[in-house]
């Protein structure tokens, strides 16, 4: 199947163990064994034990997760250099910022001398590929306890710091879920609630906007602060693919991504699956399925490191799989065939039985091949930082942007604090000034663009053009995620771009807003207060926990502050909702999720079924009795469908050829006389993904005076998109994006987008809100 004993050599050479613990003299168990998993507590215990035995390791508690679970990582190098570790770390961030030093070049010859290659190792953000954090005890121990030549000089050359999961409130999730159905027919199965409290595996595309806590305890405390030359985000794929994939990544590359990023992670990514294939591994691809566009996973490209993502296949949870050869598919826009050798894909793996030790083998054997050429290469990994630093710094003007220009009113909006998070140098100005025509008053805020980071910058600032690729036959080539990420747009502020020097003042110290807020005053007790449900169903939607994480920290001071806030889920809907509910929110989800949930069988009992035909009288009761229901995106069809609302969904049925709009921003039109748009500027955004667009059926059977457009698309299809990619956009041109229907005493709310999209859309939260809020 593949060279079983290269894996063992991994797991068990400790030449000179010692008294240092392997992983099972602490489990019991050595990770990668099958339907063995651990809890977080256990993999901390045995990092702390590392720790206390080992010269080489050091295990440090940097903050709390959200459910208030410790978040750590292991800082791994020799004892010497350990010993130095304040000293690399300012040769490091010297390099980062050449701007910190004179003579550049000669300065940078002794530090990149004197400095180690910086390498930053993240597993577990995705808490159902178990394998990465059951690896990271295996790389940590090997690491601590191997005299192996080559052992010795990864620990002189390189720094590693080790994340053993980035979602530990997910390993005991999935944990607990997994032990919970062990020896039963849902062994293997995902937990029936997401495995990150409010993002789940959308964790993974918080890496600009930072939005939970996790994320800022990486950035702040360990990218911020080590600047890695090299970060190795280990995950695994589905189980019918290759057996691993590998950098480089499929076009396109997102602009602003320095050239020499792109180089590095060809370089090293071509390297590991050489070195991979040579030692007899097989079902390795490269330049396939994953793209290099989006920043909100790639943090470390706009910041002077190489991102290597390895992919490798997947058992159920920690439960051997058989695969057969005939079912090795993939979608044929991935860019490779697991059943045909070629360029970019090889050796073919036949198929067979899949365990977890495989997982693990694959994972670390790909670990030490990056540390390998992270220390044979130390030099080149710091020149190459290094140059990036040189070039970011660089003034300019003309074809690129001086700077960005963000008016006062935003300077201390949510997009200058990203980023400053990000590392960005935000200068608020003590004086108005005068640019190309427009006066900024005193506060206005100047992203330069001769700063180390400003790449970060001006991808979040600027408006994305996604390129249209098409294959041989004219269809759209997927992206990975999605194609636009423009905060201005998103957030709803104004940031210009300036090609020329121009003047400003500043002033001596930092200047920043601090809000006041607003009180509430309505006291501290629910009972009789009207309540705000948000459905939940037993099948975990993304768009849920992102509703419940944007309600709960934005309620105390929003119109609807005094309105109970929870979840209702389908046994409540079912049964008999709860009478001081005023408003039940439906995120963004598939109509036969809402309406079927799990299937019988596939879960266990309490877990399947959705709203079923009594949840669904029960909502028509709720809302011709007064109530109001609100659809996002998807879930506007459950409402279209069940309610038989006088409305189609025009994009129904249109082949992808021919209409294709993924994860982009796009212009709305509102009529702001109408309460749910009010205060609102008639010109908005939509988030447009998997959305619908609203028609009004006219005929003789349709109710033509119980509905209201609040926005619709622009007549002009080219007028439609702002930012992304769009093709045959004028399908939806002049339909409506928002529509209220009046059903018996109460109202159905339809967005045919995402108003809360992933905690960045802050444009169009008051949509939401107000429609909550009436």
């Amino acid at each position: 199947m593949f060279p079983l004993l290269c894996g063992l050599l991994l797991v068990f050479s400790t030449i000179g163990i010692g008294q240092i613990l392997s992983p099972k003299d602490t489990l019991g168990w050595t990770p990668g064994d099958d339907r063995k998993l651990a809890s977080w507590a256990q993999v901390i215990d045995y990092l702390k034990k590392l720790d206390a035995a080992s010269d080489r390791v050091q295990v440090q508690e940097i903050g709390k997760t959200t459910m208030g679970a410790p978040f750590v990582y292991a800082t791994i190098s020799s004892a010497e250099n350990l010993k130095d570790l304040e000293k690399y770390r300012q040769i490091n961030a010297k390099l980062a910022d050449p701007r910190t030093f004179k003579s550049e070049d000669k300065v940078a010859e002794k530090l990149i001398k004197q400095g180690k290659t910086i390498v930053l190792i993240t597993c577990g953000i995705h808490s159902t590929e178990v394998g990465s954090y059951l690896s990271s005890m295996l790389i940590a121990h090997r690491l601590a306890s191997s005299n192996e030549p080559e052992i010795k000089k990864i620990l002189d050359n390189t720094i590693i710091l080790l994340v053993p999961s980035l979602n530990p409130d997910g390993v005991d999730i999935v944990n607990n879920w997994y032990q919970k159905t062990l020896g039963t027919p849902y062994e293997g199965t995902d937990p029936p609630e997401l495995y990150h409290k409010y993002v789940g595996h959308d964790d993974n595309r918080d890496w600009y906007a930072f939005t939970q806590v996790e994320t800022q305890l990486t950035v702040d405390k360990i990218h911020n602060v080590w600047h890695p030359q090299i970060v190795h985000d280990i995950h695994q794929q589905g189980q019918n693919g290759s057996r691993l994939f590998l950098p480089p990544y499929m076009q396109p590359v997102e602009p602003n991504v320095p050239k020499q990023i792109v180089d590095g992670y060809t370089d090293l990514g071509n390297y590991m699956a050489k070195t991979l294939r040579d030692k007899g591994f097989q079902g390795i691809t490269t330049n396939s399925t994953y793209d290099a566009w989006t920043p909100s996973r790639a943090y470390s490209h706009y910041h002077g490191g190489v991102r290597i993502l390895s992919e490798t296949a997947s058992c159920r949870l920690a439960t051997p799989v058989k695969v057969d050869f005939e079912r090795l598919r993939v979608p044929s826009d991935d860019g490779y065939d697991p059943q045909v050798e070629s360029a970019n894909f090889g050796p073919v793996w036949k198929g067979g039985e899949w365990h977890p030790r495989d997982i693990t083998n694959y994972m670390t054997t790909t670990a030490f091949t990056l540390l390998d050429h992270a220390a044979n290469n130390r030099e080149r990994w710091l020149t190459r930082f290094y140059e990036i630093g040189k070039e970011a710094v660089r003034t300019k003007v003309g074809a690129e942007p001086f700077a960005f220009v963000i008016p006062a009113q935003y300077a201390d909006s949510a997009v200058a604090d990203i980023l400053r998070h990000g590392g960005v140098a935000v200068e608020q100005t003590i004086a108005p000034f005068k640019v190309d025509g427009t006066t900024y008053e005193r506060g206005s805020a100047v992203v330069r663009s001769d700063q180390p980071y400003f790449s970060f910058a001006k991808a979040l600032l600027e408006r994305q053009r996604y390129p249209d690729l098409l294959d041989e036959s004219g269809h759209p080539i997927t992206p990975y995620d999605v194609t636009a990420h423009t905060l201005p747009l998103l957030m709803g502020i104004t940031a210009t771009p300036v090609y020329h020097r121009f003047a400003y003042k500043l002033p001596q110290g930092s200047e920043s807003g601090s809000g006041n807020g607003s009180s509430c005053g309505c006291g501290t007790g629910t009972a009789g207060q009207p309540r705000i449900a948000l459905y939940r169903s037993e099948i975990p939607s993304m768009d849920e926990g992102w509703t419940r994480w944007i309600i709960e920290r934005t309620k105390s001071e929003s119109s609807f502050c005094c309105s109970k806030f929870d979840n209702i889920r389908n046994s409540e809907v079912r049964t008999s909702i709860e009478s001081h509910t005023r408003v039940i929110i439906f995120p963004d989800q598939s109509p036969n999720q809402i309406l079927n949930g799990y299937p019988k069988g596939s879960m266990p009992d309490e877990y399947t079924g959705g709203v079923g035909k009594e949840g669904l009288e029960n909502l028509k009761k709720f809302v011709e009795a007064g109530g109001t229901l609100v659809f996002l995106n998807r879930s506007s069809q459950f409402a279209i469908e069940q309610f038989n609302l006088p409305v189609k969904d025009v994009t129904r049925g249109i082949a992808r050829k021919d209409f294709y709009i993924p994860g982009s921003i796009l212009s709305t039109e509102l009529d702001t006389t109408h309460p749910i748009a009010k205060g609102m500027p008639q010109q908005s955004i939509a988030w447009f993904e998997n959305s619908p667009a609203f028609e009004i059926q006219t005929g003789p059977l349709a109710l033509t005076n119980n509905f209201k457009i609040i926005a619709r698309y622009p007549s002009d299809p080219k007028q439609i998109l702002l930012s992304g990619w769009a093709l045959g956009a004028e399908k939806i041109a002049g339909k409506a994006a928002l529509v209220e229907f009046t059903i018996g005493k109460g109202k159905i709310v339809l967005f045919g987008f995402r108003p809360q999209y992933r905690g960045q859309s802050l444009a169009t939260y008051p949509l939401l809100f107000n429609a909550i809020s009436q």
